[in-house]
């Protein structure tokens, strides 16, 4: 409702503007001329153009929105509408002046009809120009709004993009986690049956974990490092002594949000390369701590290390990359250090 309020009030403006640009030239093609008669034609003009232009403008504009008449050329409505309200406008103008003296009753047509004159041409270059403003206005309303429509669908096409790579590379890591967690319990079958069973729980209860947190983009710390001791119990189960593992991560920080499966894949990347490829086992430590207000999150094992960029596609931890990629972009990374005979893994997040 305000951008019709706000057209014509600044049609009337330009008018206005227009109309004591032309007195002044005027007196400056007429330098004899006093400056009572200056005010004098100036008052006149003012009156004359405010009374067409507010009549021809409201009525021309409420015709052109409200009545059926769309395969009219709008040229033809600007003609028709100078042709009917700058006469009217001219005679209601006319009667005011004469109203209030500036107009003698005997001279009343003549100086009606000498004003005419003038005004018809003055409110064909003027309604032009405003046609043209109208125009070009409503042109560049139009590509706004259908630019601010395909930033949305392409805003709308990257989210369904990366909601959709976030779920196929979720999908990727269960089936990766839940064969090397029953690889763990099979070898155990054999040599103790009743701590298997108890195995059988625990792996039921962390997946059970694992479906819960997998339908959301992130989950507290604390819930991801539930299952990261449940997965170690596991596999300590397996490898005995040749495994010593622990988490140590304050508890203000274990409300912070992580992806999930993201510490676990650090862990199982830390057994899986770090202590399997050792004959003597080895070590993996899980701490937490804020960087720069970001989360760092370290996995530290004692096997050799390796190098993030040699990470073939598909593997864990290039998922991992990638999930990050698409849930913070620049602002979550990975990245690989060695550090007193440990290879350490850290993971920054922003903290939310």
């Amino acid at each position: 409702m305000a951008a019709p309020k706000n057209n014509w009030l600044f049609s009337l403006l330009w008018i206005n503007l227009a109309v004591a640009m032309v007195v002044l030239i005027e007196r400056v093609a007429n330098p004899a001329a006093s400056w009572r008669d200056l005010l004098h034609a100036l008052v006149y003009a003012l009156i004359f153009a405010n009374t067409t232009g507010l009549l021809g403008t409201l009525v021309i504009g409420w015709v052109a929105c409200r009545l059926p008449i769309r395969n009219v050329p709008l040229m033809a409505i600007l003609a028709a509408g100078i042709a009917v309200f700058i006469p009217i406008g001219c005679l209601i103008a006319q009667v005011m002046l004469l109203a209030v003296g500036f107009v003698q009753s005997n001279l009343f047509w003549q100086s009606y009809f000498s004003t005419l004159r003038v005004a018809m041409p003055l409110g064909l270059v003027f309604g032009f120009g405003a046609l043209m403003h109208g125009a070009l206005r409503g042109r560049v309303q139009i590509m706004e709004e259908k630019l601010h429509e395909k930033e949305i669908a392409e805003e709308r096409a990257r989210k369904l993009a990366a909601e959709a790579r976030l779920e196929a590379l979720e999908a990727r890591i269960h089936p990766h986690f839940l064969f090397n967690t029953l690889n763990s319990i099979s070898s155990l079958i054999a040599v103790n049956p009743a701590r298997a069973e108890q195995t059988v729980g625990q792996l039921a209860s962390l997946l059970r974990s694992s479906l819960d947190s997998g339908q959301q983009p992130l989950i507290p710390l604390r819930q991801e490092l539930a299952m990261v001791r449940s997965y170690l119990d596991i596999e300590k189960v397996r490898f005995g002594e040749k495994l010593k593992g622990n988490v140590d991560v304050a508890a203000e920080l274990e409300d912070a949000k992580v992806p999930p499966m993201s510490v676990q894949s650090l862990v199982e990347n830390a057994v899986k390369h770090g202590i399997t490829s050792q004959n003597g086992g080895g070590e993996v430590w899980v701490d937490a701590g804020v960087e720069s207000g970001s989360l760092r999150i370290e996995v530290s094992d004692s096997g050799p290390g390796f190098d993030l960029t040699a990470i073939r596609p598909g593997h864990g931890l290039d998922n991992l990359v990638q999930r990050l990629d698409a849930l913070f972009g620049a602002r979550g990374r990975l990245n690989v250090v060695r550090r007193d005979g440990y290879s350490v893994v850290e993971m920054i997040l922003p903290r939310v």
